[in-house]
């Protein structure tokens, strides 16, 4: 039975959440169609992955402003956001698997869906201690995760001119600024989580 202090969880910021997720198969494919050489789809690619994750931004806020939020969207948003970005490292490094730094993209993935499905796991183990929200370092690392993201969408390796090759280096500035910040708040996120099941034995055994 829901209680006074906890919205129905059948609400427009989660049914935006849920939406989230059900768009990641349409925009790999959208990427992955034609090995990801087609310029028009991986135009369309980075379309789909905008208008995704500007639910992200508008669910959030009418969570917010209506009094939306419940523990089913505090686990269900980072998820959606996962799965998403998830999907774009993983399509991206097939794309560029052949490609001088293939390797180093790779490398990036891996480390990357390492970290995010492991605090994901992680969330979900400390669940019955408490639920852990997204902290305001968690919604950096996911927005410059997304701009770069949306850099390596643009097939800006087939455009191949110089506007292209400058617009490409910036976006890898903007990756490496993601990868450091992925890294360092899942220190933060593990120190976060030890510290609320300590804090809640401590208040059950009181």
């Amino acid at each position: 039975m829901e209680t006074a202090h906890q919205p129905s969880r059948l609400n427009i910021a989660n049914v935006l959440t849920v939406l989230r997720i059900a768009g990641v198969p349409l925009f790999g494919w959208l990427l992955l169609t034609q090995d990801g050489q087609s310029v028009e789809f991986r135009v369309w690619s980075w379309v789909a992955f905008g208008a995704l994750m500007i639910t992200d931004k508008i669910d959030g806020d009418l969570a917010r402003k209506h009094n939306l939020v419940t523990n089913f969207g505090k686990l269900a948003d980072p998820i959606a956001d996962k799965a998403l970005t998830g999907m774009a490292f993983v399509g991206l490094a097939i794309i560029f698997t052949d490609t001088r730094f293939g390797w180093l993209f790779w490398t990036v993935t891996i480390i990357v869906l390492v970290r995010e499905w492991g605090i994901t796991l992680m969330r979900f183990v400390v669940k019955k201690y408490g639920v852990m929200p997204a902290g305001q370092n968690g919604k950096i690392k996911t927005t410059l995760q997304a701009v770069a993201i949306g850099g390596y969408l643009l097939p800006f390796e087939i455009w191949d001119n110089t506007i292209s090759d400058i617009l490409r280096w910036i976006t890898h500035g903007f990756m490496a600024a993601a990868f450091f910040i992925t890294v360092s708040t899942a220190v933060a996120y593990v120190r976060d989580a030890r510290k609320l099941r300590r804090d809640s034995k401590a208040a059950a055994a009181a």
